[in-house]
């Protein structure tokens, strides 16, 4: 399964990283040598932006990619490196949950309920917004999956 949502988010994030390269090339063109700047591209870009950057966080996430800081020796985490790997894939998951999942569902709901749109495209932000729940879901499950494929390598 973890494999198969590696393979799909990965285009997906592929393909939102050409059309905001497509994007921004046109903007260039159309404003230096057409004299006539395209409206639309500057909110394709920033939307693919940020959709780049959450779902890129989130396949980031499942392949063990993300940022980490050493607040605590190597030598104490060598010997216990269960419970560490325990307390950051527990961590990573219950921010995930609590301020991408809640937080992102809230933000979609207030954006459809207050009725928002984009300027130019007018399209409901509510809609752009939903990425936030989305890897918000993807960053728990692959830490919850790699939390529990850890334990079964150290049981073994």
């Amino acid at each position: 399964m973890r494999a198969k949502i590696d393979s799909v988010l990965e285009k997906v994030v592929l393909f939102i990283l050409l059309l905001m390269l497509v994007s921004v090339v046109w903007q260039v063109f159309s404003r230096f040598v057409l004299r006539a700047p395209s409206t639309i591209t500057d909110e394709i870009s920033s939307f693919s932006l940020i959709w780049l950057g959450l779902l890129g966080a989130a396949y980031a996430a499942g392949k063990n990619l993300h940022l980490a800081i050493d607040l605590i020796s190597e030598d104490l985490v060598k010997r216990k490196q269960g419970f560490f790997n325990g307390v950051v894939f527990i961590s990573i998951a219950l921010f995930a949950f609590t301020v991408m999942i809640i937080g992102g569902i809230r933000l979609v709901q207030l954006s459809f309920q207050f009725g928002q749109t984009s300027a130019t495209l007018e399209i409901p932000l509510g809609i752009i917004y939903m990425i936030v729940p989305i890897s918000g879901m993807l960053i728990c499950y692959y830490s919850i999956d790699t939390l529990l494929n850890l334990r079964k390598l150290n049981k073994a």
